[in-house]
């Protein structure tokens, strides 16, 4: 049985602190803390009354203060990469976390702070990690930041443009790139997030042979699948899936005549149906396809193009191709924008249906940027964001109404942006740049 006693007495690098089980319970099961007290956190029978712990003071009191009021302030004299290192040692780096800042809302975000990258331009996409770090992918590089933003060792491809990444995990990337004719290579790789180090190589085997191909966009599932656009020179046109957990093939979606699967710009896990989105859309091809794949059943269960949509006015055709699409399985309804940020919405039900769009979602109007970059759609926690120029517009509600806008000026037009670790990450053009946006954290009442 376990001491029937709260109160604790710690010696933290030789300076007493007094505390109370309670407060120390408020790091969870598995922090530094939990294994000092039983299931009904009492003190271990056997523990000792006083307990040493050989690390910093200072630090140890910000983080003691932290558990007892929720609250998190960091004097000038202690460096903030001292406290999180030794927040890491108490596994409370989720806490501070917390108390930087608050649960995600679209609504009640504020510019947190801006990174200008090592070269200007030409980014080709943010991915945000799960725990608040990000991944900026530029060419044939991925500079990969954690969530205090330093910069970890870049992951360098050798000339091979990088097309899409996505975390795995806090310590895993998975990269995908096109192939180098006469070299092979491309494809996809699992890299390390901490060091960059290649931990392997998936493959794509046709009529049992390796091949070489270009990988495109990415996707995962919550039973450890990964999904990939793939283009080889064979026969490889399609959707390639692997286990994330072996690097293993274990199935091939191939393109059927007609219609685009390995050019596609999109790839979309739906959780609630076991289905995949695929959207390959306009300017990498003059015509957009749009698509739910079923693996189970190897089959297409719903799709949709442009292919042959009646045009009354050919001032409109542009207006009504499709930059990005997103499923919205809440309302079985797929999610559409054009250049001009028109939102449009297509019900899943019924196949080959029109785009029913809606004008109240517009916000741009006139002249366009001389380098205007493509609008990007995001959904998350029941809010919808759409980019547009150098903004981000969020959307609430059974109708999609505007709610707020996320603007800057510096950095140019933004050309992708993510969300993740309860942060969103908008990655500009023109300068590299990329803006972190976070929710301020509840006050303490």
């Amino acid at each position: 049985m376990g001491i029937q006693k709260d109160r604790v007495r710690l010696n933290v690098g030789g300076k007493i602190f007094e505390t109370t089980a309670t407060t120390l319970a408020i790091a969870g099961r598995n922090s530094f803390f939990g294994a000092m007290f039983d299931d009904d956190w009492n003190l271990q029978a056997g523990t000792a009354t006083d307990h040493l712990i050989d690390r910093n003071p200072d630090c140890f009191a910000v983080l003691l203060d932290l558990l007892r009021t929720g609250e998190l302030y960091i004097p000038s004299n202690i460096p903030e990469k001292l406290l999180y290192r030794e927040a890491l040692f108490y596994g409370l780096l989720d806490h501070v976390r917390s108390a930087k800042w608050g649960p995600f809302d679209g609504n009640r975000l504020r510019l947190s702070r801006s990174i200008t990258g090592r070269a200007p331009g030409d980014g080709t996409a943010i991915r945000a990690g799960p725990d608040g770090g990000c991944c900026v992918a530029h060419g044939s590089m991925v500079h990969v930041y954690d969530w205090m933003l330093d910069e970890h060792p870049a992951i360098n491809l050798d000339y091979q443009r990088v097309n899409d990444a996505g975390w795995i995990d806090s310590d895993s990337i998975v990269i995908s790139a096109c192939e180098r004719l006469g070299r092979g290579d491309g494809g996809m790789g699992l890299f390390s997030a901490s060091t960059g180090e290649l931990r392997y190589k998936f493959n794509v085997t046709h009529d049992d042979q390796v091949k070489s191909y270009t990988a495109g966009a990415l996707s995962f599932s919550s039973d450890d699948k990964i999904f990939s656009s793939c283009k080889g020179r064979s026969n490889e046109y399609g959707i390639g899936v692997w286990d994330q957990t072996t690097g293993k093939q274990i199935d091939f979606f191939y393109e059927s005549p007609g219609w685009s699967l390995g050019d596609a710009d999109k790839l979309q896990w739906l959780h609630g149906t076991n289905c995949l989105l695929v959207a390959t859309l306009f300017p990498r091809k003059d015509n957009c396809y749009i698509s739910l794949l079923d693996f189970r059943e190897k089959k297409m269960v719903w799709s949709w193009s442009d292919i042959g949509a009646p045009v009354f006015d050919e001032r409109l055709l542009d207006e009504r191709r499709v930059r990005d699409a997103i499923a919205m399985e809440d309302t079985g309804s797929i999610c559409v924008v054009n250049e001009y940020e028109d939102l449009g919405f297509m019900d899943l039900r019924s196949t080959g249906g029109s785009v029913r769009w809606s004008s109240r979602s517009r916000l741009m109007k006139g002249k366009m940027p001389d380098e205007p970059c493509y609008p990007k759609l995001a959904l998350h926690e029941g809010q919808l964001f759409s980019s547009m120029n150098d903004s981000i517009s969020v959307f609430c509600g059974p109708d999609w109404v505007l709610t707020s806008r996320l603007r800057r000026s510096y950095g140019g037009s933004i050309c992708d942006f993510s969300i993740g670790g309860d942060r969103l990450f908008a990655l500009h053009s023109e300068e590299n740049v990329f803006d972190i946006w976070e929710t301020p954290p509840p006050p303490i009442m």
